[in-house]
């Protein structure tokens, strides 16, 4: 491989609790350096210090939205940090997301605007940027890869219901995009993937909502991130014979 120290970008970490937060600390645990990008910049700078005081280099890019303005001028930022004479993006992760669970006729204009900011627009121009990097880059002889682009999916990736008509079309949309990436490009020897996370997830908002520590405590009823992280560092290190476009996730004792 590259004697380039290896970049992971992240796009969405929540409040850092979450799986962004854990795919940055488990590639950071492998030498990754790290890019973070959000909207909330508290917990931006809260994950950046801790991924410091951890000894790992992190740096945060807060953006105002997942408009294309602000991923193009977040990944510019990213560029003139992580030098190209001593870094290269090699694995990134759009993780971006905004729910709305509600009936069809109570969804409103706004509510449409931010899963398509959301879903549509901020992916297929984290893609384009990361993309462009990767073309860059020589390919690892350890597995084959240029670099590897994950997408964050949901259930409602694959299946609507009666309250979530907008959030999967968004979800189908970003679902979609990473089939498509993942034809174009592997030929060029990049790796996307697409992972469908299928259950509830140990979060501090999810926490926060449920207020169920038996739900918390049992991991057979609920998706950990720092499992899903392990997921993805297993996607990342795939070998070129053998690569998975798309796997679903799911605690022990989810009903699917």
């Amino acid at each position: 491989m590259s004697s380039l120290k290896p970049v992971l970008v992240v796009a969405g970490i929540g409040a850092g609790g979450g799986t962004g937060g854990a795919t940055a600390r488990a590639f950071a645990k492998l030498g990754y350096s790290i890019a973070l990008i959000a909207r909330g910049t508290d917990s931006l700078k809260s994950l950046e210090k801790e991924l410091q005081n951890s000894g790992a280099e992190a740096t945060s890019f807060p953006i105002p939205s997942y408009e294309h303005s602000s991923i193009k001028s977040a990944f510019e930022s990213i560029r003139a940090r992580y030098s190209s004479t001593q870094y290269s993006i090699r694995a990134a992760l759009y993780n971006a997301g905004h729910g709305v669970w509600k009936p069809f006729l109570d969804i409103t204009p706004e509510d449409v605007k931010i899963i398509t900011e959301t879903n549509i627009e901020g992916s297929f121009a984290f893609a384009h940027e990361v993309l462009s990097d990767f073309k860059q880059n020589e390919i690892d002889t350890t597995n084959g890869k240029r670099g590897i682009l994950i997408f964050t999916g949901a259930t409602a990736s694959i299946r609507g219901n009666t309250t979530t008509s907008a959030f999967a079309a968004g979800k189908f949309a970003l679902r979609a995009l990473s089939q498509s990436l993942a034809k174009e490009f592997g030929k060029q020897n990049i790796h996307v993937a697409h992972a469908i996370v299928d259950g509830g997830i140990s979060t501090p908002l999810s926490r926060a909502r449920r207020n169920n520590s038996e739900w918390d405590q049992n991991e057979d009823i609920r998706l950990s991130p720092e499992a899903i992280a392990s997921s993805y560092v297993y996607l990342a290190s795939q070998e070129r014979s053998a690569w998975t476009w798309e796997l679903d996730l799911r605690p022990a004792h989810e009903k699917w």
